[in-house]
């Protein structure tokens, strides 16, 4: 028996400790997110496009859609490093898109357009909001992020798939990660990245830039900047030789002179993704804005 008061005495107060632990907790985090993979938004020649759902328990929750990177030819909704978000009492779609092997732009806007055309049809079903919705993405689908918000009721860029045209693909706040948002301009700087055959933009406009420098014009974020464009939330790392900071520098200025909420994070010493982009000070700050925006 004399040993078995202190063996109790520390369950007590261990279980205090645990006790006094979860009640802190803010109750999205203590609650289990749901997922639910692979629901198909639209289907191309039999190729189906789907998507990857992560719900926060709390109810009419904000949601983000995220767009995967990889050059336009590689990449996977399976990839989220957002799905975090549903701790902060925000869902995530993670969606598909048609890449360069399946076809050329403008099909992975409207693709992108169309998933979130869908997921307005479906905000009552999966307990998500209809009316608060932001984009985002890394690399490739940091600019696929960037285009979107910024052609809202762009008829060229909306297409039909998936149908759903009752509804409007506009969204609230864009998330860019290191995305390239002028083709034009990196022409000159980058050519080796869109203008030599089998180069990244040439595969996805079909042709080298300066040879379809209407196209080019047409995929570039930077050109369709209007007064009505959502808040703009920009992460680019210094030292990012695949994209360079100045397709960024040059977004957020063009943000800045139309007038528009614009933030912009130069992450120092930080090269074309990683870790860094989504933990600590850059995790507060991407919360921290879609709160402001969404809530």
């Amino acid at each position: 028996m004399t040993f078995a008061l202190p063996r109790l005495r520390s369950w007590r107060r261990l279980l205090t400790i645990a006790i006094v632990c979860v009640a802190f907790l803010p109750s999205a985090a203590r609650a289990e997110a749901t997922k639910i993979k692979d629901l198909e938004f639209a289907s191309l020649d039999g190729h189906s496009l789907k998507l990857d759902l992560y719900l926060s328990q709390q109810p009419d929750s904000p949601l983000l859609v995220w767009i995967h990177g990889g050059g336009w030819r590689a990449g996977s909704k399976a990839k989220c490093p957002v799905n975090w978000l549903t701790e902060e009492g925000f869902a995530v779609a993670s969606i598909s898109y048609r890449l360069t092997d399946k076809g050329t732009f403008p099909d992975q806007i409207h693709d992108c357009k169309a998933a979130v055309r869908w997921l307005r049809s479906n905000a009552d079903k999966y307990g998500y909001s209809v009316d608060r919705i932001a984009v985002g993405g890394t690399s490739a689908g940091g600019h696929l992020a960037a285009l979107l918000g910024t052609t809202g009721g762009v008829k060229k860029l909306e297409g039909n798939v998936g149908g759903n045209e009752n509804r409007s693909s506009r969204v609230d706040a864009i998330v860019d990660f290191f995305g390239p948002t002028d083709f034009v301009h990196r022409t000159k700087t980058q050519p080796h990245k869109t203008t030599e055959k089998g180069s990244p933009v040439s595969l996805l406009l079909g042709g080298p830039t300066d040879k379809k420098v209407k196209a080019a014009k047409l995929a570039s974020p930077i050109h369709h900047v209007s007064e009505d464009d959502p808040p703009l939330l920009i992460f680019h790392g210094t030292d990012d030789t695949t994209v360079l900071i100045a397709q960024s520098d040059r977004f957020a200025d063009a943000y800045r002179k139309a007038g528009l909420s614009v933030r912009y994070e130069k992450i120092d010493g930080a090269k074309h993704g990683g870790a860094v982009f989504f933990s600590g000070e850059q995790r507060k700050t991407l919360t921290e804005f879609l709160n402001t925006h969404l809530r």
